[in-house]
């Protein structure tokens, strides 16, 4: 199978689109090739000691918008590491908590990679294979789909 060519200007025009349309997402699929891009929107979240969770902030900080093309092959890559769910996601066990894991941290099959909330369950998401965390595509406290790509590990 001959290397997938990038239209770079088919980049740039998804990219703007986001931005005037307010989507945070878009994908098209031309035959067994497709193109997806995203921009991420970070919203604060801070510790709710009543819930004993996370809980959003008073005012949501919202990021300058910054349009990202997201890996081609991320869910094609053997190392991908998918979410089981739609939910939620952190990256540590709680507020100012160490991270799970980071980009180039070895980790062990069992290790926990991140945690899912969906309806106020906090599902641990396991790394199913050893190796080096190559990339994270996730954001903390970012909404995530089911199938979505999380991490990749090498």
């Amino acid at each position: 199978m001959p290397p997938m060519t990038i239209d770079h200007d088919a980049i740039k025009k998804l990219a703007g689109l986001l931005n005037e349309t307010g989507l945070t997402e878009i994908e098209i699929t031309e035959g067994d090739k497709s193109l997806r891009v995203s921009k991420s929107v970070n919203v604060s979240y801070a510790a709710a000691p009543a819930a004993g969770g996370y809980a959003p902030a008073a005012a949501p900080a919202l990021a300058a918008p910054a349009a990202s093309v997201s890996a081609i092959s991320a869910d094609n890559h053997p190392g991908a590491v998918k979410s089981p769910m739609v939910g939620t996601v952190y990256l540590q066990s709680e507020p100012n908590a160490p991270k799970f894991v980071s980009k180039g941290a070895k980790i062990k099959a069992g290790d926990t990679i991140c945690i899912i909330e969906a309806m106020k369950v906090m599902n641990p998401i396991k790394a199913e294979k050893g190796g080096t965390v190559t990339d994270i595509l996730i954001d903390d406290a970012q909404p995530v789909e089911f199938g979505q790509v999380l991490v990749i590990i090498e």
